[in-house]
């Protein structure tokens, strides 16, 4: 991993920054919203970009190899 940034929603995104990312599409039922299907990676400090499966997946695929990988089951125990 070359870099400590991401891209969603036109944007490069630090990755350090990231709290959690949407695993559902957003449904508000707001006839006027405009992140229908979206999925929220909700960032510190209360902000949120939006992106699609792709960019989402993307962004879990980097966070992962920032990360190091999940490394093995018995690891974790």
């Amino acid at each position: 991993m070359d870099s400590i940034f991401c891209f969603a929603d036109d944007k490069h995104i630090p990755m350090y920054r990231i709290v959690w990312i949407s695993d559902v599409p957003h449904f508000c039922g707001h006839e006027d919203c405009s992140r229908e299907g979206q999925y929220e990676i909700h960032l510190e400090q209360d902000e949120s970009v939006w992106a699609t499966r792709e960019d989402r997946d993307e962004v879990l695929k980097s966070l992962e190899a920032w990360r190091g990988g999940l490394g093995k089951q018995e690891d974790w125990d």
